[in-house]
């Protein structure tokens, strides 16, 4: 009876092609799934570096503009003239700060809450009150409230009159409380009448009032300002915790390591701002921890 197999040669030409096919399928594989990661965390890079830059460029928008400046987080120096990195050692100022409007009270949900005009020709305004149609201070106050969760209200407010001559060491930055109205914020607090606001600071303690001062017709309200900066840094593995600090007022002596604080991203190796004039350049580069040595930056532009 005649019986079939498979000669030598035959084996050995399988197990050569079978091992052909074990190296290259397991690298295939292998640079597949390199690839399935490396697409992946690319992804989530994007994703998360525009989330950044859009959550500050959301705020920035609403900057008083001659309100921003750089500063050293490691003391009270501060510039108008910046350009900063997010590295401990790599930058002079690290951190973008600026006082905003009350964005949120000037929407209000049906009319704004505060209506950023002045009556100048009221009989009722007054060096010592200021009349402001169409404002209600007590919803304000109630907004303000919910936003700093029960930190300030309108009577940590102030006023920024729209055309008035600005001067960046007025807003507060120096750590001093502005004790005068003649700074370019003016702290204000709620009258007995829901559109009227009343100077909080000047004159004397008894007599509190804007003599000396020039009223615009248009004003900003504002109650907080912001700073961002990387926290945490850690120059062994270039990562940072970029944070927002808000919730404190300047103009009251206080800064932004007085506010309260809030993660924005992890594992930033790079935040960068740069001035030019009343416009701003930002930049966040975030790291990843699955691909070693591997960033990716995303930077907005904000008029």
């Amino acid at each position: 009876m005649r019986r079939l197999g498979f000669t030598m040669i035959e084996l050995v030409f399988v197990i050569v092609v079978m091992g052909i096919i074990g190296k290259f399928g397991v690298e295939f594989l292998a640079q597949a799934y390199k690839g399935f990661i490396f697409s992946n965390v690319n992804h989530s890079l994007q994703a998360n570096g525009e989330m950044a830059v859009e959550s500050i460029a959301t705020r920035l928008q609403y900057r008083i503009k001659d309100s921003v400046i750089g500063r050293e987080s490691a003391n009270a120096n501060f510039t108008t003239n910046y350009r900063a990195i997010g590295s401990a050692s790599g930058s002079q100022y690290n951190i973008l700060e600026w006082v905003s409007t009350d964005i949120d009270g000037f929407r209000g949900a049906r009319l704004p809450n505060w209506s950023g005009i002045i009556d100048l020709e009221n009989p009722l305004t007054t060096n010592s009150l200021l009349v402001s149609p169409g404002t209600d201070t007590t919803a304000t106050s109630s907004l303000i409230s919910i936003l700093s969760n029960g930190g300030s209200d309108i009577n940590d407010s102030a006023l920024y009159f729209i055309g008035s001559e600005s001067d960046i060491d007025n807003y507060g930055w120096d750590g001093n409380a502005i004790i005068n109205q003649t700074s370019v914020m003016h702290p204000i607090r709620n009258s007995a009448t829901a559109n009227e606001f009343v100077p909080r600071i000047g004159g004397t303690a008894n007599d509190n009032n804007f003599t000396g001062v020039d009223v615009y017709e248009y004003y900003k309200l504002a109650w907080t300002a912001y700073a961002i900066g990387i926290d945490d840094y850690d120059n062994n593995d270039n990562n940072g915790t970029l944070t927002l600090w808000y919730n404190y007022q300047p103009w009251e002596g206080e800064v932004y390591t007085d506010g309260n604080s809030s993660v924005i991203m992890h594992n930033v190796s790079t935040f960068q701002f740069k001035s030019i004039g009343s416009i701003i350049k930002i930049q966040v580069c975030v790291n990843s921890d699955l691909v070693e040595d591997y960033s990716l930056c995303k930077e907005k532009t904000i008029f």
